[in-house]
């Protein structure tokens, strides 16, 4: 039995990561996911949050934001397609700030249903995007 599952994170604009892991979590659909080698086959959509993947043979975790997407598991792969994905360690709490700051003003400003719904998507994000970027932070 293998020990370790290849987990690919790509976004649009690029390949995040790509390696052997020993497990990875993120937030699924239903709630968090963790997954180890020989899991069940698996798609799902994924929630903005942090995908945390522990490194074959190390101690440390590779931490990736993403702001939602699919999952898909297969026994000895995981491919994590993100709207968005951003490295724990390229993230940018005053940018998030900022980010979560305009949105909350454009949800106090929308005046249509579609303009409320685009402002609210975009404050859960980035308020997803906050909160793991402390608990990455946390844990350096």
């Amino acid at each position: 039995m293998s020990h370790t599952i290849h987990v690919d994170v790509v976004s649009a604009e690029a390949s995040i990561f790509e390696g052997e892991a020993e497990f990875v979590a993120l937030p699924g659909e239903a709630g968090e996911l963790g997954i180890y080698p020989q899991h069940t086959p698996l798609i799902t959509r994924i929630r903005p949050g942090a995908v945390r993947i522990k490194l074959a043979g190390r101690d440390e975790e590779e931490f990736v934001f993403v702001a939602g997407g699919i999952l898909e598991v297969q026994p000895h792969r995981v491919t994590v397609l993100a709207d968005t994905a951003i490295r724990g360690h390229d993230l940018d709490e005053a940018k998030a700030e900022a980010a979560h700051k305009a949105a909350q003003e454009a949800l106090a400003n929308a005046k249509t249903d579609i303009d409320f719904a685009r402002a609210q998507s975009e404050f859960a994000i980035m308020a997803a995007q906050i909160a793991a970027l402390r608990r990455f932070r946390q844990r350096k």
